[in-house]
């Protein structure tokens, strides 16, 4: 299996360009279910996971055409008015995004099944929100043989108070409410800026939406949505990735496409940290010189510090000047398995429930690491920017599902990194 070699080298410089989120295309890409006819939807990143999403679209019955992708960034989505209402468990238990096909499959087909979520075990069932909204709705849902069924004629506008502002649930539940019959109020959503460019997405589609960057959503269902042409905004965990990486490897680097406007709180924190960012025409500009200072971190649902953010910070935290605690306030704690790893290299951390005290050391030490998920595997590959020799970071394919080509991004901007296919099983 391939892996990523990564060795310390000169201060990044240049210019390097963020892709569509990836937190938004995959669930402008469920979106399209709600509407029959020809979707486009451009700037979307060619990473592993809109190929998954893609796949489970087709099993559907639903043609999506990637061939633009590479390109031109282009993805284009042909619904057909008659679509099978399930998700495939052996597709839809690789992305945990897939959990919100539920919503527009119900709102449209009166019926969905979908695969209870897999992946990583972020907390204790998280889905109960997503149950619950739905019954408010008129739904009836039940979990059968390890899939989610949910049912209903059609679904009728309620009141809907989420008991923690998920991303997850407020989406499923925005995408079924859209087709409802009557008003449907959402309380405590997730303000998210993916939030934001799904509203843009079903508003372009002919839905009635109030209330967008607010914690109360209010929809005006409609009888049909029509199909339409979105462009995804930019990755500002992509963004977030290079800014990190300007602090661990020093230079400056402009990052083209990512809004400052998105990634205020992570602004403010880098800069208490010794890297600062402005914004400049179409994007950000970083720079970075010398040791960066330590500071504590907590995580919180946004405008907080993203729990995406928290594995770059804390690997920024471990050649830090100082003492900090960092705080997962989103997540469980199992959110730190990448710790190991990072104190293979000879960082000082020490883990107890939601809380990792990282006592910063002067460099860190290359060695044979392996990727957990996607933003860890990505920040494992940023601490071989500050480590001394080698750094081997192995299950990398885990990084492809979230960024098109983190290496060569990385490469454009001087850092010394590359693929490599090793000649054993490694670690």
């Amino acid at each position: 299996m391939r892996r990523i070699v990564v060795r310390a080298g000169n201060p990044l410089q240049g210019e390097v360009a963020v892709s569509g989120a990836k937190n938004s295309v995959l669930k402008c890409m469920a979106a399209t279910l709600l509407a029959p006819g020809r979707h486009v939807i451009t700037n979307v990143a060619a990473i592993d996971d809109v190929t998954v999403m893609g796949d489970v679209l087709s099993a559907m019955g639903v043609g999506v055409d990637r061939s633009g992708l590479a390109a031109e960034s282009t993805l284009v989505i042909d619904v057909p008015e008659v679509c099978t209402p399930e998700a495939p468990y052996e597709l839809a238990e690789k992305i945990r995004a897939s959990i919100v096909v539920l919503g527009p499959l119900l709102a449209r087909f009166g019926y969905a099944k979908v695969p209870l979520p897999g992946g990583d075990d972020f907390g204790s069932r998280p889905i109960d929100m997503h149950i619950k909204g739905f019954e408010a709705l008129g739904a009836t849902v039940n979990i059968r043989h390890g899939d989610l069924e949910a049912r209903a004629d059609r679904l009728v506008g309620g009141r809907i108070a989420l008991d923690y502002p998920s991303v997850g649930a407020t989406e499923n539940l925005l995408m079924a409410s859209v087709l409802a019959k009557g008003t449907t109020v959402i309380d405590n959503v997730a303000r998210e800026p993916e939030i934001g460019d799904l509203i843009d997405l079903l508003t372009a589609m002919g839905a009635q939406i109030a209330g967008k960057d607010t914690s109360t959503l209010t929809i005006e269902g409609v009888d049909t949505l029509h199909p339409t042409e979105h462009a995804v905004i930019p990755d500002r965990i992509e963004a977030a990735t290079y800014a990190v990486a300007v602090g661990l490897a020093e230079g400056d680097v402009t990052i083209k496409g990512a809004r400052l406007e998105h990634m205020d709180m992570l602004a403010e924190k880098l800069a208490e940290m010794g890297v600062h960012i402005s914004a400049v025409d179409n994007g950000v500009w970083v720079t970075s010189e010398g040791r960066p200072r330590s500071a504590d971190v907590s995580t919180l649902p946004y405008p907080g510090i993203a729990t995406d953010y928290k594995p770059f910070l804390l690997t920024l935290l471990t050649v830090s000047d100082g003492v900090a605690i960092v705080t997962e306030n989103v997540y469980g704690a199992n959110r730190y398995a990448y710790v190991a790893e990072l104190s293979r290299m000879g960082a000082d951390i020490r883990t107890e429930g939601h809380h990792a005290v990282v006592r910063g050391v002067p460099r860190l030490s290359g060695a044979p690491i392996k990727a957990h998920d996607i933003r860890a595997g990505a920040a494992l590959v940023l601490a071989g920017l500050a480590a001394d020799g080698t750094t081997l970071v192995g299950d990398a394919h885990h990084v492809e599902r979230g960024y098109a080509d983190l290496v060569a991004s990385l490469k454009s901007l001087g850092a010394d990194v590359e693929w490599e296919e090793p000649a054993g099983d490694g670690r």
